[in-house]
């Protein structure tokens, strides 16, 4: 299979060296930008980038200009790093359709994590785009949920969620389990986290909803009855 390709944009070479290795590490095959004027020249060049990791601090041109530029002519996914845990840095972001927002200081681990979830809901690292169990259908590459041929609007983490619980179809999972792979192992809070959200998305499934059963003492299970 042919490597997946991402743009690491930053003005800081030690950091872009840093976020590659451990890509690389993964077997991504990476291409680098130390200014927002290169990225967006070295994107329009490359035609085939399936991801890109972009700082907001740079010069020439600040991370929200490029992903403005980006935008115009593609929704390719988009993870920004920023110096400043600013909620209206983040909000800014997301109506800019940013896919994931991270603060730095950050592992490189996570943000791996974070890339290879976010491709995965893309489908880029996934065959089956569409997946159904009885009266749901989820299309990962579309990220839409149906009940009974009526869309349903899940929050991003819930859409991860029941998708984790689909791809999981009878087998029981724990909350730690669930926590690891769908928070992608940097989520520090407990297991109401977890019980929380799917209250949530059983009340917006409806009927579709008893599909995810709970299993006292460790964690749920997705099952359609035949």
């Amino acid at each position: 299979m042919e490597k997946l390709k991402v743009m690491v944009v930053d003005d800081e070479s030690r950091m872009r060296k840093l976020v590659r290795d451990f890509l690389v590490r993964q077997d991504f095959d990476v291409i680098e930008a130390g200014d927002g004027e290169q990225a967006v020249d070295l994107f329009f060049e490359e035609k085939d980038i399936a991801l890109i990791i972009l700082d907001v601090m740079m010069p020439k041109m600040d991370g929200w200009q490029v992903c403005r530029e980006i935008r115009k002519h593609s929704k390719v996914p988009i993870i920004m790093l920023t110096a400043r845990g600013d909620e209206q840095d983040e909000l800014l972001g997301f109506e800019l359709g940013v896919d994931e927002y991270i603060s730095k200081p950050f592992s490189p681990k996570i943000l791996v994590a974070r890339v290879e979830a976010i491709l995965r809901r893309t489908n880029a690292i996934s065959s089956d785009s569409v997946i159904t169990a009885g009266i749901l259908s989820l299309d990962k590459a579309a990220h839409q949920v149906k009940v009974d041929g009526r869309e349903v609007e899940l929050s991003f983490k819930e859409f991860e969620l029941l998708s984790y619980f689909m791809e999981n179809q009878g087998l029981a999972l724990s909350r730690e389990k669930i926590l690891n792979n769908v928070w992608n192992y940097d989520y520090f809070g407990d297991a109401r986290t977890i019980d929380t959200h799917v209250k949530k998305l059983r009340s917006k499934l409806g009927k579709a909803g008893d599909y995810i059963r709970t299993i006292w003492g460790m964690g749920y299970k997705f099952e359609v009855e035949a």
